[in-house]
């Protein structure tokens, strides 16, 4: 008889009727090992890029003192460092515990959140870098923007594709011309849920320093995602990794938006460099 792993996705709740608890539980959390899908991409010891997974959460609701609803948007910055991420599904139904449960203020409700996601990403272990939690409350809500990535659009490039499996092999970059800086975008990244295989759709933003990057291999790379299971935050990895080995620039940075499904999105970035992360700010898709 074959194991599972200790938490791997396929005992998550992923695919599976679940009830949904309204009254705050902490254990609904399911946290996944990075680690496994890093061995795949070749990525042992301490990863070659920093970064975080920035979430938005769309349906946070809690009751205050005196049983009143209240309602915020949170966005929740997990460190590329912590040694788990927390599966999606987990997150809603946990968020979901905190329906008909009394808080003090919108300050116990952050606080809460972001120790116990804060536990889960570490699962168990010390804590080396916690999570980041923002609540924007009812009067905020205006102010948020929605931008499209910035950067030049490979999805001009009319192209003919027929890999819908990662295909490293098409990524190649110009060695006999001089180093380039630019920032490159395409919107016909498609990925599936490793577990349900439910399509997940997203924006990637590639940022990189060195030799020219060949631009019709790249979106044909980029749409070679398109029947892979995978989780949003191990497909920007394996992104990242590819062009790494394959195209050697000095410097990169992979960023994908997806598409929010039950409430929430997921949006990993990754960095050869430390710099500060971007903006958490929503697309059109988004």
């Amino acid at each position: 008889m074959s194991h599972l792993p200790e938490n791997s996705p396929e005992q998550s709740q992923l695919g599976k009727a679940s009830s949904y608890v309204d009254q705050y539980d902490a254990s609904l959390l399911f946290p996944i090992p990075r680690q496994t899908k890093r061995d795949e991409i070749g990525v042992t010891g301490r990863p070659v890029f920093f970064g975080a997974d920035l979430w938005t959460a769309f349906e946070l609701s809690w009751l205050n003192p005196r049983g009143k609803p209240q309602v915020a948007i949170a966005h929740i910055t997990v460190p590329a460092e912590s040694t788990h991420i927390v599966e999606s599904k987990s997150f809603k139904l946990y968020l979901n515990s905190f329906n008909n449960t009394r808080f003090e203020s919108p300050d116990e409700v952050k606080a809460r959140i972001r120790s116990d996601i804060s536990a889960a990403i570490w699962q168990g272990g010390p804590v080396m870098a916690s999570a980041g939690v923002k609540l924007l409350l009812p009067e905020q809500f205006d102010a948020e923007p929605v931008h499209e990535l910035d950067g030049l659009t490979l999805d001009r490039l009319d192209i003919e594709c027929t890999r819908y499996q990662p295909a490293p092999e098409l990524l190649s970059a110009n060695t006999s011309e001089a180093p380039v800086t630019e920032t490159l975008v395409s919107h016909l990244l498609k990925s599936n849920c490793l577990v349900t295989g439910q399509p997940d759709w997203g924006s990637v933003q590639i940022s990189y320093s060195g030799h020219q990057i060949d631009q019709a291999g790249l979106l044909q790379y980029i749409v070679s995602f398109r029947n892979h299971n995978e989780f949003h935050e191990q497909c920007v990895e394996r992104i990242f990794m590819d062009i790494w080995t394959r195209c050697q620039p000095t410097q990169l940075t992979v960023y994908a938006r997806y598409t929010r499904r039950g409430g929430l999105d997921i949006n990993p970035w990754r960095t050869s460099a430390p710099a500060a992360l971007p903006p958490n700010v929503r697309t059109a898709r988004q």
